[in-house]
């Protein structure tokens, strides 16, 4: 059953989504060579905290931490631990936020110093790959739109979509229906209707699209060990167009129109899709 939320719900949704994308912003600033996974891990659950917030995956399922990292051919689901940061990784970084009892949830990759021109395409590619599935979030269309737009994009660059891997509704509850693959033709399943609330997220290798899970049952990394982005945004359907709740600033998430300007860049984004098994 897909839940539509309510105009108070979408706001508390994007209260929580402002707090995640200033989180993720924080994590950013400190990332850098020789800083260890746990350290940005602390760094955002004390942040979360001191804000009211509560980190949606520390505790869920037993996941231990308040951030899933996952650096380089990891793809998603990363246990932050003692790994530290090298010049020229990628180091995916998704986080769930619950406040007030509403959840927002997001995800980005972030370079490490310098980057190999490859590398940066990768983290190019897959935010575009957002923005188009974002673009389809529409009253009228279907879901599979979302999922058609994001795979054009990534395999039009020679990339790969991981297929075992899906978005998610998302909202009063961390995982809701529906799931949202990042593949498959247009104009297939659930129509889309204001209130409807997505988290939309493109999940890409440079190589094949196989994955596998790690010996911790979390850790989910490409099995030819090429590299992996990861971006995700939290979006409501309204009847205005596509809004997105997890942007520092509510005002600068406003619906697009058809043919109007382009959505807010996806610079800014954290948490988890479930693996199908």
């Amino acid at each position: 059953m897909i839940i539509r939320k309510s105009d108070a719900e979408i706001e508390g949704m994007a209260r929580a989504g402002a707090l995640l994308s200033e989180t993720l912003a924080l994590v950013a600033e400190h990332l850098e060579p020789g800083v260890e996974m746990l350290e940005l891990d602390r760094i955002a659950d004390e942040h979360i905290a001191a804000k009211g917030g509560k980190p949606t995956s520390k505790g869920y399922k037993g996941f231990p931490a308040a951030l899933c990292i996952s650096p380089n051919s990891m793809v998603v689901h990363g246990i932050p631990d003692d790994y530290c940061a090298r010049e020229g990784d990628l180091i995916s970084v998704d986080l769930g936020i619950t406040l007030d009892g509403l959840v927002a949830d997001s995800a980005v990759t972030l370079p490490v110093g310098e980057i190999a021109p490859e590398a940066q395409r990768l983290l190019d590619v897959c935010r575009e790959a957002l923005d188009a599935g974002i673009e389809q979030a529409r009253v009228g269309n279907h879901l599979s739109d979302i999922s058609h737009a994001v795979q054009i994009v990534v395999e039009a660059a020679g990339f790969s979509v991981v297929r075992s891997l899906v978005g998610h509704g998302v909202g009063r509850s961390y995982h809701e229906d529906p799931q949202i693959p990042n593949y498959g033709p247009p104009g297939r399943g659930p129509v889309l209707q204001a209130g409807m609330t997505l988290a939309i997220e493109p999940m890409i290798t440079a190589g094949e699209p196989d994955v596998y899970v790690h010996a911790d049952e979390w850790s989910i990394s490409s099995v030819d060990e090429s590299l992996a982005a990861h971006f995700e945004h939290t979006v409501a359907v309204t009847a205005e167009g596509p809004r997105i709740l997890t942007l520092l600033e509510a005002s600068a998430a406003k619906p697009t129109t058809p043919g109007g300007e382009t959505a807010p860049p996806s610079a800014a984004p954290g948490a988890k899709a479930p693996l199908l098994r």
